[in-house]
């Protein structure tokens, strides 16, 4: 038995593979093809009596697209004026939109509506499908969906936007089914502000890691790729095998963004929650997940049509969004990370020399958001809702480890300052932010 090792440039994924070894089986005579990716090489073998000449092999792997030799090392830095000229393009087209965003208040899109009837989860998802949780969920997607269109330039519109269509199904699926079984126990799903905090950093430093590879200015970057760890992708069958992209990692994809830290996710859960009933739960976040599809599939469709020069720089300008969305993240879920943990939410004060602050929440944040209070002294904190369907509704004071959820109308959270300084509080996304000043 003949065995040739032919070193391969260009394969960045496992599709790469399945192209490469779909062209080389076509050759007459071999019987045995193995591709790796991560060795940048192909392995074949064939009988001794089998006339397999190197030329077929070098274009059977032209065929699929790549090239025959060994891959060079890439620079850190590009050193092409092009990528630039395209980046400084990318870059006035990416300023225009946000100053667009700012004009037109974009960010601070909020619902005001009293908790009833399932049918306010779907207008809360419209809302949240294109204002602040798309921050979280639809910069990740952004930056997901505008890699695999770019490293696949030769698949239809169609084929670069199919992803979105699963993703979105597999995310209402799961919210229906996760929505459910919060809605039976009646206990919601609250993380604490640590982990919160932890899913917030992470997730912000994924999508610049996609934004950096999106802008093209860091070619060693190409190369690189996160990937779930092997025990999960076995957990649940997304083996090496398959190709980069399979319905199934898709919808699974969208299911577990149930758990990500977005205020208006974990309002609508506390709501499925407040009804103790699974088949209202089911259909509160499956409608709030219908909800976020327009403004999520709406992505999907702008990474799908562009081509050519135009999808390059659409790509850069992707990029810099993924990575301004990103930063925010990590800025925001810093913002979470508290010394201490009370369970029960509050801070159990005594009943004399009370301070008494009062503060409304709004669908984009509080006010007033600054207080001036005295060490030593508790203090009650009387917030009066104005809508319990906000980000904003989600109110965490990291420092003391509370978590609470604001229902419409009056809550009160009760504490004791123990420290001359700051006591930071914001939404469950570091979003929308105040604090206490604590004096002598």
């Amino acid at each position: 038995m003949n065995k040739k090792t032919i070193p391969i440039r260009g394969m960045h994924c496992a599709s790469c593979e399945l192209l490469i070894g779909e062209q080389l089986k076509k050759i007459p005579g071999l019987t045995n093809v193995y591709v790796s990716q991560k060795r940048a090489l192909a392995i074949v073998k064939y009988p001794e009596t089998a006339q397999v000449n190197d030329k077929d092999i070098v274009k059977a792997v032209q065929e699929a697209g790549y090239e025959v030799g060994r891959n060079q090392k890439l620079p850190w830095i590009s050193r092409s004026p092009a990528d630039y000229k395209d980046l400084a393009r990318a870059g006035g087209i990416f300023l225009v939109i946000y100053l667009l965003v700012r004009w037109f208040n974009l960010v601070d899109l909020g619902f005001n509506a009293p908790n009833s009837g399932v049918a306010v989860a779907l207008l809360v998802g419209l809302v949240a499908g294109v204002s602040t949780c798309m921050a979280l969920i639809g910069g990740l997607v952004l930056g997901l969906a505008a890699r695999h269109a770019e490293k696949h330039p030769e698949a239809t519109s169609m084929q670069k936007f199919r992803p979105h269509i699963f993703f979105n199904i597999g995310r209402i699926l799961g919210f229906a089914i996760l929505g459910g079984f919060i809605g039976l126990v009646g206990q919601a799903f609250k993380p604490s502000n640590n982990l919160l905090g932890f899913l917030t950093v992470i997730i912000g430093g994924v999508m610049i890691f996609f934004g950096l590879k999106l802008i093209e200015i860091f070619p060693a970057l190409r190369d690189k790729s996160i990937t779930l760890p092997a025990g999960i992708s076995r957990l649940f069958g997304l083996h090496k095998e398959v190709k980069e992209y399979s319905h199934k990692s898709a919808m699974i994809m969208g299911a577990l963004t149930f758990f990500l830290p977005c205020g208006f996710t974990q309002a609508m859960q506390l709501y499925a929650v407040s009804t103790g009933s699974f088949w209202q739960g089911m259909a509160i976040m499956a409608l709030f997940a219908l909800g976020t599809a327009p403004g999520l599939l709406g992505i999907g469709g702008l990474t799908s049509v562009f081509k050519g020069r135009k999808a390059r720089i659409f790509f850069m300008t992707a990029g810099l969004a993924v990575i301004l969305l990103g930063w925010v993240n990590i800025s925001n879920g810093s913002r979470l990370f508290g010394s201490r943990i009370d369970k029960s939410g509050t801070v159990p004060v005594a009943d004399q020399n009370v301070q008494e602050v009062r503060m409304n929440q709004f669908r984009n944040g509080y006010s007033p958001n600054i207080f001036t209070v005295k060490k030593g002294r508790p203090v009650k904190w009387i917030i009066n809702s104005a809508t319990s369907l906000s980000c904003a509704a989600y109110l965490v004071v990291p420092k003391y480890g509370i978590s609470k959820s604001l229902r419409a109308g009056e809550n009160i959270i009760t504490f004791t300052p123990t420290q001359i300084g700051e006591i930071h509080f914001s939404c469950s996304m570091g979003m929308y932010r105040g604090k206490f000043i604590v004096v002598e």
